[in-house]
């Protein structure tokens, strides 16, 4: 009897980070988790073939998008295979025995503070300490043995690390979404695909990125995103991001990439995927 394979996937933070639960999302098969400290990481794992796939997260519907990781799309050769968009909620966490009102530090990513900087505000005057990660924070006070601190991250963190969840539902929204990415070295367009990310640069001249978009308008190509982040070395010239309706099997889609490259210096496909619709009946 056959062994199942075991599928290794690459996440920035520690056992109980968010993107440890979208892993686990992604895939009904075992898997085993490969933790990175930094994005930067994550990325170099799969593009050396030290893990099969990486969920990175891209954006969140309340701090918005995650730029170090646009930027990481367009350095490495990886391709977004697939998407999920994950509710996100945040709890206070601390050690056994630590009450409420025994906290005067909070620990956590600056994603996770962002979220929660309202709620944060209304707990009294708390110094605030940025970590690299949300699960790490906890492991962090638990390690550290800090009593008059709290770490905001997952309820599975606080189940791992066998701590006290203090405060539920600590995101200032409860319409709180991270969109995570499933990426691989790989190009895999699977027949359900239904949407397409790409990058590219252009002329500053005017009328460029009119013209750059109107190749999608002329042909009802519905564009979901479009994003800008700076070009390294040219001063106010700037990567467009842009996530649209469509792969590069439909005509349409071909032939506006193909008018799209008359207009770039540089154009990059970065993946076709299946757009995630399922959140919606969720929330």
């Amino acid at each position: 009897m056959m062994s199942e394979k075991i599928i290794s996937v690459a996440y920035q933070g520690e056992p109980g980070a968010y993107s440890t639960i979208a892993a686990r999302k992604f895939f009904t098969s075992k898997i085993q988790l490969i933790p990175n400290e930094s994005f930067d990481l994550v990325f170099k794992q799969v593009e050396e073939n030290y893990s099969e796939f990486a969920v990175v997260p891209i954006e969140n519907s309340l701090a918005g998008s995650i730029h170090q990781n646009y930027d990481l799309l367009l350095k490495h050769e990886l391709f977004i295979i697939g998407e999920l968009k994950l509710r996100i909620v945040h709890y206070l966490i601390a050690n056994p025995g630590v009450s409420l009102a025994n906290i005067k530090k909070i620990f956590s990513h600056p994603q996770a503070l962002m979220q929660c900087q309202s709620n944060i505000a209304s707990l009294g005057d708390k110094s605030i300490i940025p970590t690299y990660d949300t699960a790490g924070s906890v492991k962090k006070i638990k390690e550290e043995k800090i009593m008059d601190g709290g770490a905001i991250a997952s309820d599975l963190a606080a189940e791992i690390y066998k701590m006290k969840i203090l405060k539920n539902e600590l995101q200032d929204s409860p319409e709180n979404y991270t969109r995570f990415l499933l990426l691989s070295k790989k190009e895999r367009i699977k027949k359900d695909s239904d949407k397409t990310s790409i990058v590219f640069s252009i002329e500053n001249s005017p009328g460029a990125l009119f013209r750059s978009i109107s190749v999608f308008a002329l042909r009802d190509i519905d564009l979901y995103k479009i994003e800008s982040r700076p070009l390294h070395g040219k001063p106010w010239e700037y990567f467009f991001y842009i996530d649209f309706a469509g792969t590069l099997s439909d005509i349409k889609c071909r032939q506006a990439i193909s008018d799209l490259q008359e207009l770039t210096s540089y154009l990059k496909v970065l993946g076709s995927y299946q757009r995630d619709l399922n959140y919606l009946s969720k929330s």
